[in-house]
């Protein structure tokens, strides 16, 4: 990380520029925002949980070793923040599995594209909500955000395999949610 524009940021942000900030919140707004608005049912605490964010990353960069990618330290905070503000479902076993039924998933019946289309996001954001935090902030992070399995691992410090029988495990459980609970 040493000389790339991303440690210059970070460098410039510990020295007290508060332009510097505010373009790494511009960065990285849209990672933290997506991931707390599909992880929290209301809007006004996911934006607050997203502001708590954005406040723990200023506060701890003077921490930050740069030993990983600036945006693998800022998902593993909003991860944190996630487990401590949902802890009924931060505990929940992530071995948890489901019936692997062959049946065919469940499609928009609406005759309008966009309102299907809205139709099938909204119940894929409820049962998304529906899942132990650990495998939201999994498939928020790589299905929705587009992150990588090296770097989800490397922010939950977990296996590279870990991360992927997780993921797997979790797209099981939402097409169990979204075949039965979601229809």
């Amino acid at each position: 990380m040493r000389g790339t524009p991303e440690h210059e940021l970070v460098e410039r942000c510990r020295n007290g520029d508060e332009t510097a900030f505010r373009e790494l919140v511009e960065q990285y707004k849209g990672l933290v925002f997506a991931i707390m608005a599909r992880s929290v049912a209301e809007p006004a605490r996911a934006e607050e949980l997203a502001q708590e964010a954005f406040l723990r990353v200023h506060q701890g960069l003077p921490y930050f070793r740069g030993e990983a990618r600036l945006s693998t330290w800022i998902y593993r905070i909003v991860a944190n923040l996630l487990a401590q503000e949902r802890p009924d479902l931060a505990t929940v076993s992530l071995d948890a599995t489901f019936d692997d039924s062959d049946e065919p998933r469940v499609q928009p019946g609406a005759d309008d594209r966009a309102f299907g289309d809205m139709m099938l996001r909204d119940r894929l954001d409820k049962a998304i909500r529906r899942l132990p935090v650990p495998y939201q902030v999994l498939v928020n992070g790589h299905y929705l955000k587009g992150l990588r399995y090296e770097d989800l691992a490397e922010a939950l410090n977990m296996p590279m395999g870990t991360v992927k029988t997780h993921l797997h495990r979790a797209k099981r459980q939402l097409r169990h949610l979204l075949e039965t609970e979601f229809r």
